[in-house]
């Protein structure tokens, strides 16, 4: 009970002390308590036989857009009722932000985040003095570890228009929980292009390997495929993937047809396509006589053995390691020395 009580006590004074107004509304952003424990294969070999065997599909889901926070739309599918404990992922979202709004100044512990845009510009400052802008095709990486906080606000476009993007929540394993924590971006001119099917197929290997071409780096601690397709009418495409490996994709534009053989789903945008683990490669295609090309967001990464315990912007192995990173935060220590009376400027353009 006593332990309860502290706890409690511990988020309000989080609340009563942030030296930021908007820092309750970035906790209860993530307001989710889970606990998962995760016992899947780490096997990345290949298949022994040298038979290539797809995956089949586990389910497809349309992410529902719904606002959050003020003036942003987010379609969230990766951390939802519809899948949740999907290791290594702890959240997919699909964001599109306008002027005005934005992810203010927050915490984080225990985790990467990997920022894809795909359209306009976002900022980020965090309290280690790292400051930069991503534009189109540009992804950003961070490391948590064990403990950073930073700001993540829209570029005020010229003509007005949203940014558009993906953020994915990666966990990181329990012996990298508490290391350092890191940033580094990716530009779109760095991203080496596979092309397949006589043309009609174009990956763009933001990391892993596709068709003979390798990602310029590892950019994140835990394995993980991200690779950004493209598939033209009349293309087909069949990629490989490690066996053992927890993988998705993400539709973002057209119809694409998702299987083999028998076996096949036509998908349409916005939609979550979730493979089973069995198997070594998926295979996508677009008919001949399609209006437009399909593109899809194809990730798969190692999933961890290992408990989940999530609060908020905190993702840890354990009810006390949560508690501990709480009390950290509001006291500015064991990792969080620097957000005692830090502010970053770029948050301060939130409109209230």
């Amino acid at each position: 009970m006593k332990l309860l009580v502290s706890f409690f006590i511990a988020i309000i004074a989080i609340v009563l002390t942030c030296n930021t107004s908007t820092f309750f509304y970035q906790f209860t952003r993530y307001f989710t308590t889970t606990t998962s424990t995760t016992t899947t294969s780490t096997n990345t070999t290949t298949n022994p036989s040298n038979m290539s065997v797809p995956r089949a599909i586990r389910q497809a889901f349309l992410a529902i857009e719904q606002a959050e926070g003020a003036g942003a739309r987010v379609r969230r599918s990766i951390g939802t009722r519809n899948l949740r404990n999907f290791s290594p992922f702890l959240m997919l979202d699909h964001f599109t932000i306008g002027k005005g709004a934005g992810f203010p100044d927050h915490p984080h512990r225990g985790q990467e985040t990997i920022t894809y845009l795909l359209s306009g510009g976002v900022d980020h400052e965090d309290f280690a003095g790292n400051r930069g802008t991503i534009g189109p095709g540009d992804l950003q990486f961070m490391t948590a570890g064990r403990g950073i906080m930073h700001a993540e606000m829209p570029h005020e476009n010229p003509d007005g228009s949203p940014n558009v993007g993906m953020q994915l929540w990666v966990d990181l394993p329990k012996e990298l929980k508490m290391c350092e924590p890191r940033y580094r971006d990716l530009r779109a001119s760095e991203i080496p292009i596979a092309k397949a099917d006589d043309g009609r197929v174009t990956v763009k290997v933001i990391s892993g390997q596709s068709h003979g071409v390798d990602s310029v780096r590892d950019l994140a601690y835990t394995p993980v495929w991200l690779l950004d397709v493209t598939v033209k009418p009349g293309g087909r495409v069949k990629q490989m993937l490690p066996v053992g490996w927890n993988a998705f994709a993400y539709t973002l534009a057209g119809k694409t047809i998702f299987g083999s053989g028998g076996e096949t789903k036509t998908i349409k945008e916005f939609h979550n396509v979730v493979f089973e683990q069995q198997g070594d490669f998926v295979e996508a295609s677009v008919p001949e006589n399609a209006d437009e090309e399909g593109r899809f967001i194809l990730v798969a990464g190692q999933p961890l053995d290992q408990k989940v315990v999530q609060y908020g912007p905190f993702v840890l192995n354990s009810e006390q390691e949560v508690y501990q990173a709480m009390v950290d935060f509001q006291t500015a220590s064991n990792g969080f020395e620097k957000s005692r009376n830090w502010e970053s400027e770029i948050g301060k353009r939130m409109a209230y």
